[in-house]
């Protein structure tokens, strides 16, 4: 026996008190809290699935009319039943892009600069309250923003993109307000705050002994967060970016706002577009003819299979990612 110590005094069981009785409640509160969240889980797939076959199913019209040609086809008059969902197509997937290549580094910039201690508490923690406050503006506020502000302060840039870099093809329309640039920034506002509190907090779940031992090896503050921190949340930050492309190819409000509405494909950012959420906003209320509801429902379908399909990649990237991470 170690000197100083003394032995653990036993202590005698209680008397009446039935030790397996406890243990089989537990048991079957486990079990009950298993196949609760069996349930649960199961009942997403269900609706999920029942989402899907709602909007196949009235699609149907369109499906059977057009086949994969409504993919490829730019047409859309309602009067002459001629339908093409291609301009929307784009229109989504250029302004979500525009968006993701804004809003990626500054809101990773500012994720490491809000979980870092490059800025005192007092600075650091108010900055992370308002960057994740935008995100619980209502889409419809940031498109009248969009409208009365953003666009009268992008127009400059706009006429001077033209005016200088008029002869690329991307810069080759003489701007007037709403485009495809303008939505793709404001989207990129929207999704900011996604990007950024989820790679925060995945920063601050880095384990310190990492930053610790690459600080004894000799390394600087940022070589570091670039070569240390960030390889090592780069799965939780991709998962990240691709939760925000998702959720820009789905708005709304804010970008029918802004967009110009104009199904015309054009090379040029600074033209109007259309996407498929503006497209469903806009003409969902007036369609009467099944042909027409059907084409909707088509857009509706494409744009829900895009969605699951980013999601799905960004489920695989995020795997592959871990496992080599693993790995090393």
């Amino acid at each position: 026996m170690v000197e100083g110590f003394s032995p653990r005094p036993e202590f005698p069981p209680a008397q009446g008190v039935n030790i397996t009785q406890g243990n089989a409640v537990n048991s079957g509160l486990d079990w009950g809290f298993k196949q609760l969240t069996r349930l649960c889980s199961l009942g997403v797939v269900v609706i999920l699935t029942w989402i899907a076959w709602v909007v196949f199913a009235d699609a149907q019209p369109a499906i059977a009319k057009f086949g994969w040609e409504f993919i490829l086809s730019q047409q859309w008059d309602s009067g002459e039943q001629l339908f093409g969902g291609l301009p929307y197509i784009f229109g989504s997937v250029v302004s979500s892009l525009i968006a993701l290549m804004f809003a990626l580094p500054l809101g990773l910039a500012v994720a490491v600069m809000t979980s870092e201690n490059l800025l005192p508490a007092p600075v650091r923690v108010p900055i992370a309250f308002l960057v994740e406050l935008i995100a619980s503006i209502p889409s419809v506020i940031i498109g009248l923003w969009g409208i009365f502000v953003f666009i009268p302060v992008l127009m400059p840039l706009q006429v001077a993109l033209f005016d200088y870099l008029g002869w690329l093809p991307i810069f080759g329309t003489e701007p007037f307000g709403p485009s495809m640039l303008a939505a793709g920034l404001v989207l990129a506002v929207m999704i900011i705050p996604t990007i950024a509190s989820i790679s925060r907090d995945i920063l601050l779940s880095v384990s310190p002994s990492l930053r610790s031992a690459s600080m004894a090896l000799g390394s600087t503050r940022w070589e570091t967060i670039c070569l240390v921190i960030l390889p090592s949340a780069s799965s939780g930050i991709v998962g990240a970016t691709i939760l925000a492309l998702g959720r820009a190819l789905g708005e709304t409000m804010a970008v029918t706002m802004v967009i110009g509405n104009s199904n015309i494909i054009s090379a040029s950012l600074l033209a109007p577009g259309y996407t498929i959420p503006s497209v469903l906003a806009n003409q969902f209320a007036e369609a009467v003819d099944e042909l027409h509801i059907g084409a909707l429902m088509y857009l509706a379908l494409i744009l829900f299979v895009i969605t699951l399909g980013i999601n799905s990649l960004a489920v695989l990237m995020v795997a592959t990612i871990r496992r080599q991470g693993e790995g090393q």
